[in-house]
């Protein structure tokens, strides 16, 4: 078993929590609240610029230009690619995407950006990948079990959004970084890699608290006196 297979593994209850949870089965439902749709897409924006910033400070740890060439990829991904799904939740509120941006982070999301920023700052390259790779890595699996599950087609309201994280795309990007934790993870100590598998397991219990956190709308516990942008 691989370092990235034993990580699925011990993981997986999160995992299945994720699929089972009310906003990622009301996508394959075709039912998710307008109200939750907004929450989230405030949120993931920002999120991923965090998620962008990272990826560059994985370039700045990177000691060859294969590593490089793999980090900026996904960064073009994530720029230039994951913003077709937000539109498809846009579409579906009622709303214009633009709008939906520069938003102050609720405190699941801020939490999550610190979480992975604390790694990025304090670990080495494999520990900045445990940090990330939940991410794409539950996205992927969301989109396939949609897919399998409802068997959405072109007239499902979330079509777009279930196909774009299950296609060859999302697969090829995770494979890669999945392919070159489990090289890192072959040279770590041992103290090294449970510092690994604690970070992954919280990104995995924070895409949880996501889902979550969309879905019942958080807020601060007081609003007055957040700052906007």
């Amino acid at each position: 078993m691989t370092f990235t297979e034993s990580l699925r593994k011990e993981n997986d209850a999160i995992f299945k929590e994720i699929f089972n949870h009310p906003f990622v089965d009301g996508i394959g439902k075709g039912k998710v609240p307008k109200e939750a749709l907004k929450h989230y897409i405030k949120a993931d924006f920002e999120y991923l610029n965090a998620f962008m910033h990272i990826y560059g400070i994985a370039v700045s740890k990177s000691s060859n230009r294969d590593d490089i060439s793999l980090f900026h990829d996904q960064i073009g991904f994530v720029l230039n690619s994951e913003t077709h799904p937000h539109h498809n939740f846009c579409e579906q509120a009622g709303v214009v995407y633009e709008d939906m941006q520069g938003y102050p982070l609720p405190p699941t999301a801020d939490h999550y950006i610190k979480h992975m920023m604390y790694h990025a700052q304090t670990g080495d390259l494999a520990e900045i990948l445990c940090a990330l790779l939940p991410c794409p890595w539950t996205y992927l699996e969301i989109g396939q079990v949609l897919m399998e599950k409802y068997k959405p087609n072109g007239d499902h309201p979330f079509y777009p959004w279930i196909t774009f994280y299950a296609e060859a795309e999302v697969r090829g990007l995770t494979g890669k970084l999945c392919d070159r934790l489990d090289k890192l993870a072959d040279e770590a100590s041992a103290p090294q890699r449970i510092r690994m598998k604690e970070a992954f397991r919280k990104s995995c219990q924070l895409e949880l608290a996501f889902w979550e956190m969309a879905y019942t709308c958080e807020e601060w516990p007081v609003k007055e006196g957040v700052m906007q942008r």
